[in-house]
């Protein structure tokens, strides 16, 4: 069966009730395409096909797939909790890895020949202060990048077998509206300006991290969908900040003093994540325009109407 071309097709987005899949979902939508998301939760609005249940279900896949008009798959559902995976590393594979056999095994099955996963750079592992690139050697230290490096090479696999578009988009941490019942470190900061409480710093806080704003990844992901670009592309900002800058450049849009208590290190933590976006820049024609305190601004926002229509704390 032939591929449709980028403009026609159900575009099926796994995860499309998460956080990023819900940016993903909106940005397709916006330009014109049917988009069916497979979840454990229905989609909010119901213009869009929701296909509901666990991924782990083959038939789910299938009826995702049905209807012979998917343009192709943009796979963001997984479990992507370290500390889940050292826990429960065979759900995690299950999740993670065998999820992506059964659904590029159905793609090929039904002629879709364009495939995005979300990755992760973990699969290279701890490379301390050095840049990470997309020839670094896979090395990853938990079950969680241990999968995610496997899912990469069936993507690889599929796309030397079958001439499958297929590519993995290793994003950093990604942050922006819709983050408000999420755990990760910006929005804690959030709630805590939000409350007026401190905020605690593992270590000294020197660590560096790479944030990009949601809405630079879902652009990354509609480049790599329009170009059906093959092979793996790091997606970030490509400017890394310590978590005291970036604690700072919160103070400064909250408006907030927000006190910091310094806690032990988790262990195992990296020391840097710092990555190099030339590919995606010069295959993706990708360029990251959303600024740190821009985007952290679309977060505060953010939390401050969700607080309002909660009847919470406001500033």
């Amino acid at each position: 069966m032939a591929t449709p071309p980028a403009g026609t097709g159900r575009v099926v987005i796994t995860g499309g009730t998460g956080f990023v899949g819900r940016a993903a979902v909106a940005a397709f939508a916006c330009r014109g395409k049917p988009v069916t998301v497979v979840d454990r939760d229905a989609y909010p609005d119901s213009a869009v096909r929701s296909v509901v249940g666990d991924l782990t279900d083959p038939g789910l896949i299938a009826e995702a797939l049905d209807g012979g008009d998917v343009a192709g798959v943009v796979h963001l559902a997984a479990i992507t909790s370290v500390l889940r995976s050292v826990d429960h590393p065979v759900a995690v594979y299950q999740a993670n890895v065998a999820v992506t056999q059964d659904l590029l095994e159905c793609c090929r099955q039904a002629g879709v020949e364009r495939f995005i996963m979300a990755s992760t750079n973990a699969v290279v592992g701890d490379v301390g202060y050095a840049t990470m690139h997309e020839g670094a050697p896979l090395a990853p230290l938990t079950p969680y990048g241990a999968t995610k490096a496997a899912a990469e090479m069936l993507l690889c696999g599929y796309a030397g077998a079958y001439r499958m578009a297929t590519c993995a988009l290793r994003f950093t941490n990604i942050y922006g509206p819709g983050m408000e019942h999420k755990d990760s470190f910006v929005p804690r900061m959030m709630r805590a300006a939000l409350s007026g409480r401190g905020v605690q710093i593992y270590g000294d806080g020197l660590q560096r991290r790479d944030f990009v704003h949601v809405d630079d990844v879902v652009t990354a992901v509609q480049s790599a969908w329009d170009r059906r670009f093959t092979g793996t592309a790091i997606v970030g900002s490509g400017e890394s900040v310590t978590v005291l800058e970036l604690l700072d450049v919160v103070r400064t849009v909250t408006g907030s003093s927000l006190p910091a208590e310094h806690v032990a290190a988790k262990p195992g933590e990296m020391p840097a994540v710092i990555v190099d976006i030339s590919r995606a820049r010069e295959q993706l024609g990708y360029r990251p325009s959303v600024s740190l305190v821009d985007g952290l601004t679309t977060v505060w926002n953010d939390f401050i109407a969700a607080a309002a229509t909660a009847g919470g704390p406001q500033r």
